[in-house]
């Protein structure tokens, strides 16, 4: 069989179908996992398959061509870097080690700098999709050497989905740009998934929707501007019966959300770089509020709100909702598009946010027909400040905000709570504002703690002695 051209560390689900993606695509494969017995079933699992199964990591560096190269995919954190020091000592100048977890991107940035220091080459590289991306083509997103990505750019390809012939994967940037990339990514699909959910929740409890009428509306809006694979996956949600029960599944799921930190981490970012993702941040804080179970279930009650009766047309909802639920996307995008180039700026990553759009059009999890129009609006203007000022997004916000509010007004007079939605929609309205109210919150900032303030009639920085109080 000879020597493998690239070897794979982890061989959890993910990793062993990236391995079977790289084996389908013509690579002999090395794998390791630190569990011996794993590495072992797994290769007798695959007769026939080009796999070199290695018993300790000196014979998996010495089954792979050199200059060697090596992907991790074990835990994020102290795990990554504990392979790495085991692998050092074995590695000569040259070898590149690719990280494909979800790292938060410093951490991809100091083991970046410390390989780099060693004559080796890093990618850190956000890989998307689930289980099914890894083994069918995932939307990759790599950041590093740019000869390091050289390296593995052709098993990338090979690998990666496919839209339209183009691969999902490109060189996002330097050291720690990939893995930051992942995490906006990540930031958008919990925002994604929010608005979805709070889309389902107005209509399931104002209108009493069956799960098969939530089906259908779900498929009808699957074949139009919302078509995504979060609406399409949400619409066979629906449809999937509990075998024990007799009932529809979703019903019977506990309300509690979990989350793994990328969501937290893309909020985290967004505030050290002063930019505004509300409706990031609601559906990060609604995951967390879900976790409140029993607290939600006491304060229930005792805490009283508005009767559920909604009193309008059914079918006008339902258009609504759609509109709406496509307008705060275009709100959420921006927003996440946004931090893209404030990180680009900030971080010297040199992003091309409308590469990015198109490598996520297939594979990942928030793959979309909608990704297309966002290329094509940095592919009018590069250096378009924010997505809703593309002359076509412009016209949809326009067109559609007045859905928005009717969605938001309504969820507040019955109660249902729409954090996400009703953030998406002050987002639009505080960015379209000329004039915030934050000359007050300076004034009050100058006023009790002498911060000073600029004036709209002439330059300068000023402070004045305010009214003492009593």
């Amino acid at each position: 069989m000879g020597k493998a051209q690239i070897g794979l560390i982890g061989l959890a689900v993910m990793g062993q179908n990236l391995v079977l993606n790289m084996e389908r695509n013509g690579y002999t494969v090395a794998v390791y996992n630190r569990t011996a017995q794993t590495m072992r079933d797994f290769v007798a699992a695959h007769p026939g398959k080009k796999l070199l199964g290695c018993e300790n990591l000196m014979d998996f560096v010495a089954a792979i061509d050199r200059p060697r190269k090596m992907m991790l995919m074990v835990k994020a954190g102290l795990a990554v870097d504990a392979v790495i020091e085991q692998l050092l000592p074995l590695l000569d100048v040259g070898d590149l080690i690719i990280d494909g977890g979800n790292s938060f991107f410093e951490d991809t940035e100091r083991r970046s700098k410390d390989l780099e220091a060693r004559d080796l080459r890093f990618i850190g590289t956000g890989v998307s999709g689930g289980e099914e991306g890894a083994l069918k083509g995932p939307s990759i997103m790599p950041g590093g050497q740019p000869e390091a990505y050289a390296m593995v750019k052709d098993i990338f390809t090979a690998i990666s989905a496919k839209v339209d012939g183009e691969p999902c994967v490109t060189y996002i940037g330097p050291r720690g740009a990939g893995h930051y990339v992942k995490s906006v990514h990540n930031g958008i699909e919990y925002g994604d998934m929010q608005l979805i959910a709070e889309a389902y929740d107005i209509l399931h409890r104002a209108l009493q929707l069956s799960d098969q009428e939530l089906a259908d509306i779900f498929a009808e809006w699957n074949r139009g501007e919302l078509q995504s694979y979060l609406i399409e996956i949400t619409s066979h949600i629906f449809t999937q019966i509990d075998p024990e029960t007799g009932q529809p599944l979703v019903d019977l799921i506990l309300d509690e959300a979990q989350q793994k930190g990328t969501g937290k981490w893309t909020s985290q970012n967004a505030l050290d770089l002063g930019v505004p993702i509300p409706t990031i941040n609601a559906a990060v804080e609604s995951r967390i509020l879900s976790a409140l179970l029993e607290e939600r279930q006491a304060a229930s009650q005792v805490l009283s709100g508005p009767g559920i009766e909604f009193r309008g047309e059914r079918k006008v909802l339902i258009e609504k909702v759609r509109d709406a639920l496509y307008m705060a996307k275009i709100c959420s995008y921006a927003q996440g598009m946004a931090l893209l180039r404030a990180a680009s700026r900030d971080y010297d990553y040199n992003l091309h946010p409308g590469e990015i759009a198109a490598i996520w059009r297939g594979g990942c999890i928030i793959r979309a027909q909608f990704l297309n129009r966002i290329r094509e609006a940095y592919g009018r203007q590069p250096d378009l400040p924010n997505l809703m000022l593309d002359e076509g997004f412009r016209q949809d916000v326009t067109r559609r905000q007045s859905a928005l509010r009717y969605v938001v007004e309504t969820a507040v007079n019955l109660g249902i709570p729409c954090a996400a939605l009703a953030s998406a929609l002050s987002y639009f309205d505080a960015y379209r504002t000329r004039r915030l109210p934050a000359n007050l919150t300076q004034a009050q900032r100058d006023y009790f703690g002498a911060h000073t303030f600029k004036r709209i009639d002439k330059p300068g920085v000023f402070h004045v002695e305010w009214p003492a109080t009593e």
